[in-house]
């Protein structure tokens, strides 16, 4: 049986987001196992993305490119119904989403609208007896499921920074347009997108690396610190539910089970004890540091590396170290 697999590529800005290559990279590596399947990379845009085709380099044997003005700023209901168009045209089989604020979004609604059961946030997927399973963390990351869907296409959203983006040795290809059937009019119409003061321009779900405080900083004034440290590194900073509950940072740095969910290659906790909330968020990290005084906090039993010692004299000394290393 021929299969084809579906990849949302998410894009912002008219600019294709790291999750998009992952989740075009997912697909790859899934239609290998599936005996040679398709791959079709879906972009939703009012105009052309530039490097929309760059998306074939990673594992794409086609780019589709759906624009129209019902897609100006992001229109849940006209994406939602686009996807669901272009699954059944091509009869594909799967379709993978990132785990974004966009992907999570999308993809309860195209689960309505396709009549197949979602698998969220997987951190793996595999074939068994040639039917596509996914695995995700439940239990607050205590323990893994291994999931096999039953009935309908197998639409699923996957983890950020879990599934590397890889070229696959294919050569970029020329996005192929479409214009989906015409369009109602939305429901919900997005007028504009007003960013935060002072909003990073590394994404916490998408950053490679994360500087992370809790209560531990004591207070919002020193987490100017924790910004000194992350720009040495190159890094997003994030949060525990205390310090934004507290009203330190806003609720856009939350990493944990009630905010966002993070993979990155190095996790950096200062001053967080480890409640299984904030674990639920952040326990994929690749690399995770933990710096506390307290050396019985849980952070230390998930620490690849932990320090026992003052974050107020950690911090500013690594950071010293680091920027000397780098020769800035």
């Amino acid at each position: 049986m021929s299969h084809t697999i579906l990849a949302f590529a998410e894009q912002r800005d008219g600019t294709l987001k790291k999750s998009a290559f992952e989740v075009v990279t997912a697909a790859a590596a899934l239609a290998k196992k599936l005996g040679g399947a398709k791959v079709v990379a879906v972009v939703i845009a009012t105009q052309a993305i530039g490097n929309a085709g760059e998306l074939g380099a990673f594992g794409a044997d086609e780019v589709v490119l759906a624009t129209g003005d019902a897609f100006a700023g992001y229109a849940p209901g006209a994406y939602a119904r686009a996807l669901k168009e272009l699954c059944e045209q091509r009869g594909a089989s799967a379709l993978l989403l990132p785990h974004s604020a966009q992907g999570k979004d999308l993809a309860p609604r195209l689960s309505a609208l396709l009549l197949s059961p979602l698998v969220a946030d997987c951190v793996a997927l595999d074939v068994d007896g040639g039917a596509i399973v996914a695995r995700r963390p439940v239990y607050a990351g205590k323990a893994f499921w291994t999931v096999k869907p039953k009935g309908g296409r197998f639409l699923a959203t996957l983890r950020p920074n879990v599934f590397t983006p890889a070229k696959s040795g294919g050569a970029p290809v020329s996005p192929t347009s479409w214009q989906p059937s015409a369009q109602r009019a939305p429901r919900v119409v997005l007028k504009s997108v007003i960013a935060p003061e002072g909003s990073k321009s590394v994404e916490l779900t998408e950053a490679d690396v994360i500087v992370s405080g809790g209560r531990g900083m004591k207070g919002p004034e020193h987490f100017a610190m924790l910004e000194e440290l992350a720009g040495a590194l190159g890094a997003a900073v994030g949060a525990s539910r205390a310090v934004v509950d507290a009203g330190w940072r806003p609720h856009g740095d939350q990493v944990g089970q009630t905010g966002k969910t993070v993979s990155p290659n190095l996790y950096i906790a200062c001053g967080i004890s480890g409640a299984i909330q904030h674990l639920a968020g952040m326990s994929s990290s690749r690399v995770i540091v933990a710096i506390n005084k307290d050396k019985e906090a849980p952070i230390f039993k998930l620490a690849t590396y932990g320090i026992v010692g003052d974050v107020f004299e950690v911090v500013p000394a690594l950071t010293a170290e680091i920027r000397k290393a780098k020769g800035t």
